[in-house]
């Protein structure tokens, strides 16, 4: 079976990529990675923060967002407990790219315009074969209008854009009021690819402390819904590829995502639970499903089941939503 994709002009294997997490930390569990299958890797994400820090613009940057009073600064982690600073990060893909022979992504979690934005250059002669930047905003201005926030997505990465001429993907929310459009808007300013969907943390109240608690709620293959239905409506809609991430523990995971038009399914939660083995079930699976249904390779299956292609378009839409519901009448 011929597994072969491409993805920000990369030639990949198979479209299993590991997604930014901690497994990506240590050379030897990227090693691993790429032993059980994997085809490219996305590395842990680099946050702006530490990028300030080091350019002694930390102070500003917290004080942006921090509501009306000081004590908002103290939630965000103290520098140490980073795991490694942006000259680690730099140094981890200089030796990624001398250990492995797959793609090295490199990653950065932004939220504002400045000149942290610098720092992707830096990664890309580090050796990063790719970029993905993750913008995690949470908008808590009420003065703030839709308008603003996606143009200030659009300010990012314009600026990414200008510092580096890898491909460049961008991990989007699905909380936009008009998906579409911003995906469109991004196509057009020469994003390469569009990572669907950043999963959005939420936090938790510690009736027992009265804190309120981050935490981190692994993904089922439930969680492949939302991304599946809007890589399957994008989908030759825009000319940057598509990724899922979100969801993507099985074989049939993988299936689905190819035929709704994903260039690629990045996995993270399934790999968490189960280590870097789980890409080779995985690949098994898929190889045993092409053969038993006479599928030669994935440019066969690709975008079979999107918007566009099948029979009734509606089951992307609200016909969709009516169904399920009937269906516990």
């Amino acid at each position: 079976m011929d597994l072969s994709t491409s993805y920000l002009g990369l030639n990949l294997k198979n479209p299993i990529v590991p997604s930014a997490s901690p497994m990506s930390r240590t050379v030897g569990s990227v090693r691993l990675m790429e032993d059980y299958g994997a085809s490219a890797v996305v590395l842990y994400s680099i946050f702006e923060e530490q990028i300030r820090h080091e350019t002694k613009e930390m102070y500003h940057h917290l004080t942006y967002h921090a509501e009306s009073y000081a004590e908002a600064t103290s939630y965000f982690p103290e520098m140490h407990e980073y795991h490694s600073g942006p000259d680690e990060y730099l140094n981890h893909i200089r030796k990624l790219k001398e250990a492995v022979s797959i793609p090295i992504i490199g990653s950065i979690n932004g939220v504002t315009d400045g000149g942290w934005v610098e720092y992707a250059k830096l990664i890309q002669q580090a050796g990063a074969d790719a970029l993905e930047l993750n913008i995690y905003y949470i908008p808590t201005d009420p003065n703030m209008s839709s308008d603003d926030i996606e143009q200030s997505y659009l300010d990012i990465v314009k600026d990414v854009r200008n510092q580096v001429s890898i491909p460049v993907a961008v991990k989007l929310s699905p909380y936009f009021t008009s998906l579409s459009n911003i995906a469109k808007r991004l196509d057009k300013i020469g994003v390469n690819g569009l990572v669907l969907f950043n999963r959005f943390y939420q936090p938790d109240i510690n009736l027992d402390t009265l804190n309120v608690e981050p935490g981190v709620i692994l993904s089922s293959s439930d969680s492949l819904r939302l991304p599946l239905r809007w890589i399957g409506i994008l989908y030759k809609k825009i000319n940057a590829d598509l990724a899922a991430t979100t969801g993507v523990h099985t074989a049939e995971d993988v299936l689905k995502l190819i035929m709704a038009g994903a260039n690629v399914t990045m996995m993270c939660s399934a790999l968490l639970r189960h280590g870097p083995r789980k890409i080779r079930e995985v690949l098994t699976g898929v190889q045993q499903w092409m053969v038993e249904h006479e599928y030669a390779s994935l440019n066969d299956m690709r975008g079979s089941m999107s918007h566009q292609s099948v029979a009734d378009p509606s089951s992307f839409e609200r016909a969709n939503y009516m169904k399920a519901l009937q269906s516990y009448m």
